[in-house]
């Protein structure tokens, strides 16, 4: 596992968009080929499939793709890469990986469904502010 991650370094700067846009392309592939082994530390089998560990990367990767100066895209990459790291050195506990990466943010809210009928408007906002 941790060779598949050191191949995959961030240099200081991307020359072009291109390059970075590489990059990311080359982080997202080495993050694919370590979900299998993420799944195993984190016993994440019973709560998520890698497929669904997978679009939740692809969507993390997404939200920033209006971003274009290469220097931001380096930053960002650079912080994927660390939180890769921590997650692949078990420096993060399951339940950190099941709030953050599985139910999402929005998930505790889809989950309530038609038993929120009843709950204040306060209530509902604090549910989709808090996760």
């Amino acid at each position: 596992m941790a060779f598949t991650l050191r191949s995959v370094k961030v240099p200081p700067n991307s020359a072009s968009l291109e390059e970075a846009r590489h990059r990311v392309f080359d982080f997202f592939r080495a993050a694919c080929r370590s979900l299998p082994s993420v799944m195993e530390i984190y016993n994440l089998q019973d709560v998520a499939t890698v497929s669904q560990l997978r679009s939740t990367i692809a969507s993390e990767i997404r939200k920033n793709s209006h971003v274009t100066d290469p220097k931001v895209i380096d930053m960002l990459l650079f912080k994927a890469m660390e939180e890769l790291g921590n997650i692949a050195e078990h420096a993060k506990q399951r339940h950190h990986i099941i709030g953050q990466y599985v139910v999402g943010r929005q998930g505790l809210v889809q989950e309530l469904g038609t038993k929120d009928q009843g709950i204040s408007n306060f209530l509902k906002n604090f549910y989709t502010t808090n996760y």
